[in-house]
């Protein structure tokens, strides 16, 4: 597949900066380096804050509802006509299969961009009630100003439509700071902004890894941060926003239960349950990891879900058809493998995948297998740390009550996953299980009007409909005395 490459260099106040040491992009399905990218200096990390500032202070700033509301939409409409360059460029960078990175991801952008543009003129304060007839008093939401955005590789196109989209739509200015594994989506939104008519520093990308995330992170002119990454990683933003008190907003990982009664429709569960767990490659903070199972159906779904995961299509993500790509690296490839021999030097079972695929067009990318594990000791780290590959393990269970204690005992409480026939139990399971997305008889379905996030150590603060506009603005009250 050959891609057309956006400018190599951060934009900052509407230009495109090169220099700097340059860090390399590569396309996981061969190993083949894309292109290289110069990560933006502490300097340039400055500079584009400053831009950012001096654009929610200017013109940005100033910009009426109405003309914000049109930049938005013509944005949406950009992606939309760049939709299958946009596309091929985060498939080649981060593996997803085209399909889906185009249908999904790319989508996704477009979707939220349009969605939040129709928020501007729906979204308001409201007055507030007294007891006095002399006095006035209402609240307006206003935003935070200079928002920084760090960005996951597995669906920055996505990312990019449920962060900058609302930023945007509010009034503030944005940072954005791609993972340096799929940076290159980032800047061809960047030119799309510029096209859209957006003021130079109202959006601008930096590039760059720990370094220019903590540059970010940590500056005293950010008044909001927008994370989505790992739980150590989330850990360590909150440390340094938390030294100039700004909040942050995070997106974390999961290690979610997806649990399958007996009277669950089967014919359902083994599609349903294997693309909960293997979608993206495992690559998704969603991923039903940990299947829950009733015992007198244990076989069956064992059975069902390994029958699934035979069938996905794996391998080269440009080819019509494939499902699962490769892992993002190769050291991530390795990580999940060991994880993997280490739970079944400890007695698990693997019941099918974990291997590396034969087809001798696959041995230059980072491919794997979808793997079915039984018999897993539940404190083992397969069973409680997110693996973020294309893993699941079987886990099975007689009673509801422990269930529930089981599924719960978890740092994570991102999603989960229910499946019954019965109503009643659908309802009071979900409502136990401590997690921000419960999905009953299906899994993984989040659309942008609803609410997303997660519970305890899966993040803070919610993403999606018009929940994320409360992230990206803050109340004012306003007393007036009419006397």
């Amino acid at each position: 597949m050959s891609i057309t490459l956006p400018p190599l260099a951060a934009y900052i106040n509407g230009i495109w900066e090169e220099g700097g040491d340059s860090f390399v992009c590569e396309n996981p399905a061969t190993a083949e380096t894309l292109c290289k990218l110069p990560a933006t200096s502490i300097e340039g990390v400055n500079q584009a804050v400053a831009a950012a500032r001096a654009a929610f202070e200017g013109e940005w700033g100033a910009t009426s509802p109405g003309r914000r509301q049109k930049v938005l939409e013509k944005l949406s409409a950009l992606v939309q006509r760049d939709a299958a360059a946009l596309g091929e460029l985060e498939s080649a960078e981060n593996g997803v299969p085209l399909d889906i990175a185009k249908r999904f991801s790319v989508a996704s952008l477009a979707k939220n961009l349009s969605y939040y543009a129709g928020w501007i003129d729906k979204f308001g304060g409201e007055v507030v009630p007294l007891t006095s007839n002399g006095a006035l008093d209402y609240v307006v939401p206003e935003p935070y100003g200079v928002v920084a955005i760090l960005t996951a590789y597995n669906t920055p196109s996505l990312f990019l439509g449920s962060k900058v989209g609302p930023a945007l739509a509010t009034g503030n200015t944005v940072i954005v700071k791609p993972s340096p594994l799929a940076s290159l989506p980032a800047l061809r939104f960047a030119e799309l902004c510029a096209e859209a008519g957006l003021p130079p520093g109202t959006v601008n990308v930096v590039l760059g890894g720990v370094e220019q995330g903590q540059a970010l992170v940590s500056h005293r002119d950010v008044d909001r941060v927008s994370f989505t990454g790992s739980r150590s990683a989330g850990r360590e933003v909150s440390k340094l926003a938390a030294e100039n008190l700004v909040t942050v907003a995070l997106e974390l990982g999961g290690k979610s239960p997806n649990v399958v009664f007996a009277d669950a429709d089967l014919s359902r569960v083994g599609m349903g349950a294997a693309l909960g767990a293997f979608a993206l490659t495992g690559q998704a903070c969603v991923a039903g990891s940990r299947l829950f199972v009733e015992e007198s159906v244990l076989d069956d779904v064992v059975n069902s879900v390994s029958a699934m995961a035979k069938m996905l299509p794996v391998g080269d993500p440009a080819k019509a058809g494939t499902v699962l790509g490769p892992l993002i690296t190769s050291v991530h490839r390795d990580r999940v493998e060991g994880i993997l021999e280490r739970a079944t030097s400890g007695g698990a079972e693997l019941v099918c995948g974990g291997d590396r695929p034969a087809a001798d067009d696959l041995q230059s990318g980072w491919y794997i297998n979808p793997a079915v594990v039984v018999h897993a000791d539940e404190d083992s780290e397969l069973v409680r740390e997110e693996i973020f590959g294309p893993v699941v393990a079987v886990l099975p269970f007689t009673d509801e009550d422990d269930l529930v204690r089981r599924a719960n005992d978890t740092p994570y409480g991102l999603a989960a996953g229910v499946w019954t026939r019965d109503v009643s139990k659908a309802h009071r399971v979900a409502r136990r299980i401590r997690a921000g997305n419960v999905w009953v008889n299906s899994y993984g379905t989040v659309p942008h009007t609803a609410p997303f996030g997660g519970f305890k150590q899966s993040g803070s603060g919610r993403e999606g409909g018009q929940w994320a506009l409360g992230l990206y603005t803050q109340p004012k009250n306003i007393y007036i005395d009419l006397s």
